[in-house]
């Protein structure tokens, strides 16, 4: 095994933390450090916080983050199928159309149950 090929991998990773660790460096010698109180303080949003972090959030949030992955994910399937898609043939076309009548199907469930309906 040639491990000769792997230097310029190497090497990248090595110039690649040594550029991100010294501006780290440099922005931890250079930078002023004056901690008061109403810098330490907690700031959410411009308010003030008045509740606990470890409240209970409404399932919708989840919802539309579980919503977004998937469609994130059809769209990271989608786009290596459309360049393929003359070397797949038929099978490849109808397998997809299965994978995205899958999608829709769920889409549709999702929307008759209210979970895109934001109050």
């Amino acid at each position: 095994m040639n491990l000769q090929s792997y230097f310029p991998v190497l090497l990248f990773i090595l110039v690649g933390i040594g550029v991100g660790g010294g501006a780290m460096l440099v922005g931890r010698i250079l930078s002023p450090n004056r901690p008061d109180g109403q810098k330490l303080s907690p700031y959410e949003c411009g308010f003030e916080a008045f509740e606990d972090a470890r409240m209970q959030f409404d399932v919708r949030y989840y919802l539309v983050a579980i919503l977004f992955i998937l469609f994130d994910l059809e769209i990271a399937f989608l786009f290596p199928w459309a360049l393929a898609y003359r070397e797949i043939g038929a099978v490849g076309f109808w397998s997809m159309m299965i994978f995205l009548g899958i999608l829709v199907v769920g889409f549709i469930y999702e929307w008759t149950r209210g979970a895109l309906d934001w109050e």
